[in-house]
């Protein structure tokens, strides 16, 4: 279990921590979602002992990683993958991994063995005698990750594990995510919101160094109990009697107003897509547009981190 206290973390007068507190369990896939400068990657850095809070503490299976002479012990059950991956470019793929390994403390007896796990999980077998300075990049972020697994560690952390990749390269890395988290405990931090909506059991949502929601992907897109849609109306004109007239439709929960567009948020139980045609033509408005969509995780994500 990870257990986050109420961090605080500092540059000059700007907090980029101010108050972060949660709990993960083992085996969860947790997304960590923000705006940039959230504090997404510090939050990281501290998590994997590269940065110490101002305040506040962390506890991996009930050790405080604040502690110095546990921090050896807590980085042993972490693999780490920055957004930057260290790479060591005149290295093979094989070379570097090896290094890696002995740097994390496995024995010259077992460092093949782990070698060839990693590389098999990894999807690395073509590549593993190839220089890194030839890889591409969906290669080099497997070749980072593959580093962050050949201890076997009980947690994996990885910071925008597929920033600059390709669609097709990130679909592969977020394949070998969900892969890894069969097994392990995932913490990814990403600004990409569909992979995180298809990759994690959880999402965490910081905005200005708080949390402003933590919860499964359904729960966000569903935090006040009730599934929700937005219709979207265009028509020429808005006269003063249509938005009194929209408002006492059922299941209306909001409406906007931005020029002749009408934002209306409303149950998904209720389809009154008629109901608001009907009332625009008796107005003589001019229906333009009317698309419905359901509320889904960028919505929220925007709702929340909106200046």
């Amino acid at each position: 279990m990870i257990k986050v206290d109420n961090l605080v973390k500092k540059y000059g007068e700007i907090a980029a921590l101010d108050g972060v507190s949660f709990k993960l369990n083992d085996g969860e896939v947790v997304g960590v979602l923000g705006p940039n400068g959230a504090g997404k990657t510090t939050l990281l850095r501290i998590l994997v002992a590269f940065l110490e809070p101002d305040s506040g503490k962390v506890e991996i299976d009930g050790l405080n990683i604040n502690q110095p002479l546990l921090q050896q012990k807590i980085k042993g059950k972490i693999g780490y993958l920055p957004e930057s991956a260290p790479l060591y470019e005149d290295m093979t793929v094989t070379e570097y991994l090896i290094f890696v390994g002995k740097m994390q403390g496995i024995k010259s007896d077992d460092i093949y063995e782990k070698l060839a796990e990693v590389i098999e999980k990894c999807g690395l077998k073509e590549k593993k005698n190839a220089e890194i300075s030839t890889l591409s990049k969906g290669y080099r972020q497997r070749t980072g990750i593959a580093q962050a697994l050949i201890h076997n560690p009980e947690i994996i952390i990885l910071d925008e594990p597929t920033t600059g990749l390709d669609p097709n390269q990130r679909i592969e890395i977020r394949d070998l995510i969900m892969e890894i988290g069969k097994s392990k405990t995932v913490i990814l931090s990403s600004h990409v919101l569909s992979e995180v909506q298809s990759t994690c059991s959880r999402v965490i949502i910081i905005n200005k160094g708080k949390i402003a929601a933590d919860g499964t992907p359904e729960e966000l897109e569903n935090k006040d109990g009730k599934n929700k849609s937005t219709i979207y109306v265009e028509v020429e004109k808005i006269g003063n009697s249509l938005l009194p007239r929209l408002e006492t439709l059922e299941g209306v929960n909001d409406i906007k107003i931005i020029e002749n567009r009408i934002i209306i948020i409303s149950d998904t139980e209720n389809d009154i897509r008629k109901d608001i045609a009907r009332i625009i033509i008796e107005e003589e408005h001019g229906l333009l547009e009317l698309v419905r969509k359901q509320i889904n995780l960028e919505d929220v994500f925007i709702d929340l981190t909106k200046e």
